[in-house]
């Protein structure tokens, strides 16, 4: 399954690792599902797990945004036509409709359509339960 995850996802699974998102990093690193990412998103996973405030070891993030680029599926994303709350959040979507991701998952449901083109849109919970067959 091709997924795409939003950086608060990434971030909670690191820093909470007995929580959902950090399950679905295990699902990720075990190759379970396929994460989709350009080059955008690559750019921004590195300056959000490189800030301060996460006091995460540098060599840890190369470690993990190495593994996204040898294991996830590099995506040349097309420009998304609709408005979102936040135009920030605008490239994941871009990657999941241009890279066949059937679900991209996120911690802010609310600035996202609930599906777009095919691609649900998840929380964490909600892409654990479709994992275990509950949705």
């Amino acid at each position: 399954m091709m997924i795409v995850l939003d950086t608060n996802v990434i971030i909670s699974g690191i820093l909470r690792p007995f929580g959902k998102a950090a399950h679905i990093l295990t699902f990720v690193a075990e190759g379970t599902v396929q994460l989709a990412y350009d080059l955008r998103l690559l750019s921004e996973y590195r300056d959000v797990l490189n800030r301060p405030k996460f006091s995460l070891a540098r060599e840890n993030v190369e470690t993990f945004l190495t593994h996204v680029e040898q294991e996830g599926f590099l995506v040349s994303a097309k420009p998304l036509g609709i408005h979102l709350p936040n135009p920030d959040h605008r490239p994941f979507l871009e990657v999941a409709l241009s890279g066949g991701a059937s679900v991209m998952v996120t911690g802010y449901k609310r600035h996202f359509p609930r599906e777009c083109e095919g691609v649900r849109i998840l929380s964490p919970a909600e892409f654990l339960d479709v994992l275990e067959g509950r949705i």
